[in-house]
């Protein structure tokens, strides 16, 4: 929590971006001469634009950077349009969740797109904008996403040296099979349910409650997801809330440490956000404090409002998943877990032929996706890791495999770098011990498990020496896969995943 690893300082160098990107959409607000909202706007803009855009190459980044007005300004008119027009504000507000979360199915660009469109319908309840306002927020969103973007693709490139892992591609399925299209309908049952209890909390600020239940179901599938990520919004909120009674209100809106801590939020929200759930609400719910205090409204009684309203959209997401069209966790954990093993196949494979001499075997994307198909598996098997979690055996057997996968993940790693080494040479030992991986994984993802996870471990020992670096990582990718044997192995009965 407190000492994560920060390969290649990623996430330190993605955060000081982002800080420079928001600024920088503010101060053009400020020198164009629009209003403090409409800078607020912007900034907001910039910080979206900056942190939803994840496609794979820069390419992809900056056409769906261009995209983004296409998806908010209508967004944006028609909030403002219905501004006092409570039904049918309501009404639009719940089929932009549902085509917001529903566009998830086309990727990244459609993920972005949809939480663009979202937030900008957002942040229009927010500042309470009006139509006579909508020329200067088109303005500043206009500005900001052309300051993001200066800063992104040109300023500091960061894509272009270190391109990102691509996003694994989402579950498959059809019609109501595809975990999207259930999370669509989740999202509006939920957020429709929150905004009628936002509303009957307080006719001014009920959108926190919508708020939370759309953000809980963001870059989650299964219902044990949804509920961990709701907690941990809770837990977010209620010290990000305390933080704020400690902060924000004694500096009362003051603009120059109010803008700096503004800052310091902005950085702790995009350093966070890929380590824990609850430190990055923190951030945000500080942030939303200290922009209340700059609009003249921050009072302790809105910071507790601000709880009250997080809660109803934490239980109206969690009965939502649990009730709606429920996604499994049990079902989910064990399709990403077969995705990863596959993905240690077409590793080891890939170095086999690179070894053996073929230029244009290249095991190193499929380590790279390897990687992000591994932190898809922790979020998934986070419900049961979870420390209040009572199941214990279930606990154990689950952080076994997450230990395991890691092996694996390590293992071909070491792999990778030895045959991309051009004086690495191959024997016959090497082809035998890829032959073993390779039907070990197959044995796991055929529905053997648990029947040949010794006998290959034993193999391994027999024929496998430490003469050098690649069979040193063959044996150990071969004695994690035949210990993973066991818990996947487990009676289906009683998953080693919570069913939520």
């Amino acid at each position: 929590m407190f000492v994560a690893p920060d390969p290649g300082r990623l996430r330190l160098r993605n955060a000081a971006r982002a800080v420079i990107g928001v600024a920088a959409a503010v101060a053009l607000a400020e020198l164009c001469g629009l209003s403090l909202s409409a800078s607020i706007t912007g900034g907001l803009a910039a910080l979206l634009a900056l942190f939803t855009v994840t496609d794979a190459t820069v390419r992809r980044q900056a056409v769906t950077t261009a995209l983004l007005p296409a998806a908010g300004f209508p967004v944006l008119a028609l909030a403002t349009a219905l501004h006092g027009l409570t039904p049918a504000r309501d009404a639009a507000f719940v089929l932009v969740v549902f085509c917001g979360v529903y566009a998830r199915r086309w990727g990244p660009r459609g993920h972005a797109l949809g939480i663009f469109a979202f937030m900008n319908f957002f942040i229009t309840q927010f500042l309470h904008a009006v139509p006579a306002q909508l020329p200067e927020l088109f303005a500043a969103v206009g500005l900001a996403l052309v300051a993001a973007g200066a800063v992104r693709f040109l300023l500091w490139p960061i894509e272009r040296r270190t391109p990102p892992p691509a996003a694994p591609a989402p579950l498959p399925g059809r019609g109501l099979a595809r975990p999207t299209t259930r999370q669509a309908f989740q999202a509006t049952a939920a957020c429709a349910v929150a905004l009628a209890i936002g509303q009957a909390l307080s006719e001014d600020r009920w959108y926190w409650a919508v708020g939370t239940a759309w953000w809980i179901f963001v870059n989650t599938v299964s219902r044990g997801e949804t509920l961990v990520r709701g907690f941990r919004r809770v837990l977010g909120t209620v010290i990000g809330v305390a933080a704020g009674v400690l902060i924000a209100i004694p500096l009362n809106g003051a603009p120059v440490p109010t803008a700096l801590l503004v800052a310091a939020c902005v950085f702790a929200i995009f350093y966070t956000a890929a380590v824990s759930y609850s430190w990055m609400i923190l951030a945000v719910t500080l942030m939303a404090g200290l922009l209340y205090g700059l609009l003249g409204v921050l009072d302790p009684g809105l910071l507790v409002l601000r709880l009250e309203e997080t809660a109803v959209g934490a239980v109206c997401a969690a009965l939502a998943v649990v009730l709606v069209l429920p996604v499994t966790t049990h079902a989910t954990n064990d399709a990403w877990i077969q995705r990863a093993l596959h993905c240690v196949h077409a590793a080891t494979a890939q170095a086999a032929a690179r070894l053996a001499g073929s230029p244009t075997a290249d095991p190193a994307p499929h380590a790279a996706e390897l990687e992000t198909l591994l932190a898809r598996v922790r979020m998934a098997l986070a419900p049961l890791v979870h420390p209040l979690s009572p199941f214990r055996a279930r606990k154990a057997r689950a952080g076994q495999v997450i230990a395991l996968l890691d092996d694996c993940a390590r293992e071909v790693r070491g792999l990778v770098a030895v045959a991309a080494d051009p004086d690495a040479s191959h024997d016959a030992r090497l082809a035998a011990a890829c032959w073993r991986v390779e039907a070990a994984v197959e044995a796991l993802t055929a529905g053997e498990r648990g029947a040949s996870g010794p006998a290959t471990a034993r193999e391994s020992a027999a024929h496998t020496t430490a003469s050098g670096p690649a069979l040193a990582h063959l044996h150990g990718l071969e004695r994690a896969l035949a210990e993973l044997a066991a818990p996947l192995g487990s009676d289906p009965r009683a998953p080693f995943v919570v069913s939520a």
